[in-house]
């Protein structure tokens, strides 16, 4: 959700409300600034009044990295944004060409993506698992055509095609 607050326009990223032994209940927000980026840490009383601002969120792919920059396109009107690496944040470790993501925007002006819950990535790198090493759950570690590392069973080569969680980072399959 965003909120306005104090003249400018903030993202939600975290809350907890709060009852402490014999104090007042209270709300512990993080919000980040959509004008400077910046987060920070908000208490608000349970009597303060918040007015809420409407975000609106569109399917997007990802085209290419420009620079440090991430460019989208909407697959409809062919529209594209650059988003900078604040915005896009770990979400960089799983994006690669045409990867659909959701983009929110607030006030016409992006502030968050959010990935699907798992992608498909081509292992880039994977070293020669070790005979006889099979005795439990044996694992190794790959690094991926983004570059992130992942534990992988014994069995995984160069090339093939695996599925990730992009909440965890984990191996799920292969694809």
């Amino acid at each position: 959700m965003a909120v306005m607050h104090n003249g400018d326009v903030c993202v939600v990223l975290d809350m907890q409300h709060r009852t402490p032994g014999n104090l007042r209940a209270f709300v512990q927000a993080t919000l980040r600034s959509v004008r400077t980026g910046k987060s920070s840490d908000i208490r608000f009383s349970s009597t303060e009044r918040v007015d809420v601002v409407p975000m609106v969120t569109r399917k997007m792919e990802f085209s290419y990295k420009d620079g440090e920059d991430f460019v989208f396109s909407d697959p409809e009107t062919y529209e594209t944004i650059t988003l900078p690496p604040e915005i896009v944040g770990d979400a960089k470790n799983f994006l690669v060409e045409n990867t659909t993501v959701t983009v929110t925007f607030v006030q016409e002006k992006a502030v968050q993506i959010d990935l699907p819950a798992a992608v498909v990535l081509i292992v880039a790198d994977a070293p020669e698992g070790i005979r006889g090493d099979s005795a439990n759950n044996v694992q190794k570690t790959v690094t991926l055509e983004t570059g992130i590392t992942v534990q992988v069973p014994l069995f995984i080569k160069t090339g093939e095609k695996l599925r990730i969680d992009t909440r965890t980072g984990k191996y799920l399959e292969r694809a």
